[in-house]
């Protein structure tokens, strides 16, 4: 199946199956009840995932910028860098730079529980993705991260959302 070809399962006249935020809301809700048992496996809650991906990425990144990098809000980042500290995936010690700011590092043992979630994770992704043939599986990836760029920064028009991107109390 092509990215342009439409599903019999849902109607393409449908207003609901049409709009942006349902079809998102629902891929997200698949997603993380799919994911959510995989990664608590490694270790780590779905934000903990999340973030402990972003500081592998970008090592000796202060909390601030980690929180930028995954939008969530400050307050919020330090349950989910507590959970994964606690699990003893990262570690935060102050910035020699600035003895106000936290740098945090992922450890050994949050590399290897990420390396491992990471591939249960892409397995879910691959079945998720399963009915559409190679080359549309890459574009919807370009065009998803293409969107979740500039295109959704514009449409938010500098707002602090107040719903999305947080994670659930513990």
């Amino acid at each position: 199946m092509s990215l342009t070809s439409p599903t019999d399962e849902q109607p393409s006249d449908s207003r609901l199956h049409g709009d942006l935020h349902w079809v998102f809301a629902r891929l997200k809700q698949g997603l993380a009840t799919a994911e959510t048992p995989v990664v608590r496996e490694h270790g780590m809650s779905l934000w903990g995932y999340t973030v402990l991906m972003a500081i592998v990425d970008t090592p000796a990144r202060s909390q601030l910028a980690l929180a930028q990098a995954v939008s969530v809000d400050k307050s919020k980042l330090v349950l989910v860098l507590d959970e994964l500290e606690a699990a003893a995936l990262v570690r935060r010690r102050p910035d020699p730079a600035d003895r106000r700011a936290r740098i945090v590092e992922a450890t050994a043992a949050g590399r290897s529980a990420l390396d491992a979630a990471r591939k249960d994770i892409e397995a879910i992704e691959g079945n998720l993705l399963d009915d559409l043939d190679p080359p549309s599986r890459d574009l919807l990836r370009t065009v998803l991260r293409r969107l979740a760029g500039a295109p959704v920064a514009r449409i938010e028009d500098g707002r602090q959302a107040d719903n999305a991107c947080v994670p659930p109390p513990s």
